[in-house]
């Protein structure tokens, strides 16, 4: 539990704003980050020397490592990911580009197998350069499932006390409506019920559901599947002793404040939970993969193209991204060690009890 946490991040879409937002967050004689933890960065020297001239960036200690195992506590220790030359074309989508995403990714993903950092942190790629180089690439999401061989995952916003799950991610909107089915819903709720409690510490999880349709169905007026799916599903789950209400009405559920009341919320849709959680962030918040055996985390944002080498981007995610990482880790660690200890499980379980009733006053 004491010992310094290694957080392992990749440096996404080299034309983007990744090696900006990992240089700003690491830069300074004093910088606070390492003494949080040991980053190791699976990328280029030579991609991260030419940001650091574009950007002008001076105050930034940097450490070439073979691997995570043999990372220097004190610096950025940057693990070279690409072999040659490598072509920089900011704020392009390219195919090299799509390459050097996939080789750091598959570098971190090995090297984390192998015990060498603990919580992952992955910066933005694009999934449409990636594919050129592996077809059927849909995200980080699905590919770090497959990869770490998870039976589900969940795909989650946090900022603060705002926790936003989708049921199914990167799919197209016409056949959202197909997949959700009871069994779907009731697999999320209760790997996000677990998340909640393995992950944030909370015990019993108030998740709060959002309907599919307009008005949640309006009882069958504009569809059928709010009443049909997910209100016996619903009350299901509650007789199983799981927090779970609605479904609510996307609109009037942000719109009214009512996020507020619960520790979750599970949208039907990609859209429909990140663009009220994306407005409410203002540009910050955290992508959460529950569900997976390691830790991790990427910040909200994607490869802001548009502000590529402009010295524009904010670091505040990335940071913030590194922070839930480590104390979601800490949280795992405190949750093994608990429940091997039943007497130390049952005082935890009261104390947060206590801190759960008091954060409902």
């Amino acid at each position: 539990m004491d010992k310094k946490i290694k957080v392992g991040i990749t440096h996404g879409d080299i034309n983007g704003i990744s090696y900006e937002v990992v240089m700003k967050t690491f830069a300074g004689n004093n910088n606070k980050m390492t003494e949080l933890c040991t980053p190791v960065f699976y990328g280029s020297p030579k991609v991260l020397s030419y940001y650091r001239n574009v950007l002008d960036i001076k105050q930034l200690n940097t450490s070439n490592t073979a691997s995570a195992e043999k990372a220097n506590p004190q610096q950025l220790n940057v693990v070279n990911c690409l072999e040659g030359e490598i072509k920089v074309e900011i704020g392009q989508t390219t195919t090299p580009a799509g390459d050097a995403a996939l080789k750091a990714l598959n570098k971190a993903i090995e090297e984390h197998k192998a015990g060498h950092f603990d919580v992952l942190v992955t910066a933005p790629l694009n999934k449409e350069n990636v594919k050129t180089c592996l077809p059927g690439f849909s995200g980080h999401t699905e590919y770090l499932q497959e990869k770490f061989e998870a039976d589900d995952v969940l795909m989650m916003m946090v900022q603060d006390q705002v926790r936003v799950a989708v049921a199914t991610t990167h799919m197209p909107l016409s056949k959202v409506a197909e997949s959700i089915t009871p069994e779907l819903v009731e697999q999320k709720v209760k790997l996000l019920t677990q998340s909640l409690l393995e992950d944030f510490t909370i015990r019993k999880g108030r998740i709060a559901i959002l309907g599919l349709n307009p008005h949640s169905g309006d009882n069958g007026a504009i569809g059928t599947e709010d009443r049909d799916i997910l209100v016996p599903t619903i009350s299901k789950l509650k007789k199983e002793g799981y927090n779970a209400f609605g479904p609510f009405p996307a609109d009037g559920f942000f719109g009214s404040g009512d996020y507020t009341k619960y520790d979750a919320i599970l949208a039907m849709y990609h859209d429909q939970g990140l663009v009220p959680f994306k407005l409410l962030a203002q540009g910050g918040g955290v992508n959460f993969t529950a569900g997976l055996p390691v830790v991790r985390t990427s910040p909200a944002h994607g490869t802001a193209y548009g502000i590529a080498g402009e010295n524009k981007a904010n670091e505040a995610s990335l940071r913030d991204a590194i922070y839930l990482g480590i104390d979601i880790l800490r949280n795992r660690q405190r949750y093994a060690e608990a429940s091997a200890n039943p007497l130390q499980a049952q005082e935890q379980n009261h104390h947060q009890k206590r801190n759960n009733r008091n954060d409902r006053l």
